[in-house]
């Protein structure tokens, strides 16, 4: 990779292990999210993808997930401004945004987990799809973001 990528090209720029090392593991892409259709808001839940690994907050099956699950979507340069649900701290919204990456990324801090310890990753609150029933999901709502058109 290209020293300091992420401060020197735009995220179209980016090769594939670029891309890739920009995320920084927090896992809150992976939050099942269900839009309200007449505002656009979006409601976020503590459910994650049955395919996170929560304990890591990385998917158990990477190259094979949108085949296990359909609704899965990926984040890709063109698509930044659609992921309007991104939180603040994502590094891919903050290079999209023209922020530097936090000190706790793992390109700055050389340390992966700190993203857990510093509680930004959902290993300390996610649980998995699988253990929620459909008919309980709105039970699992933790935060209402205003989507702004």
């Amino acid at each position: 990779m290209r020293e300091r990528f992420w401060e020197r090209f735009t995220l179209d720029e980016l090769s594939v292990e670029e891309w890739e090392a920009l995320c920084d593991g927090c896992g809150q892409c992976c939050l099942l999210k269900v839009e309200d259709e007449d505002s656009g808001d979006v409601a976020v839940l503590n459910v994650a993808c049955e395919l996170l690994d929560i304990g890591s907050c990385r998917c158990g099956d990477y190259a094979n997930r949108f085949a296990k699950v359909p609704d899965c979507t990926q984040l890709t340069p063109e698509r930044v401004d659609d992921f309007r649900w991104l939180p603040k701290s994502c590094a891919y919204r903050r290079v999209h945004e023209g922020r530097k990456l936090a000190r706790w990324h793992p390109l700055i801090c050389g340390d992966p987990q700190r993203v857990h310890r510093k509680g930004i990753s959902v290993a300390s609150f996610a649980v998995s799809q699988r253990d929620v029933p459909e008919d309980e999901l709105d039970e699992h709502i933790i935060a209402i973001l205003p989507i702004d058109s």
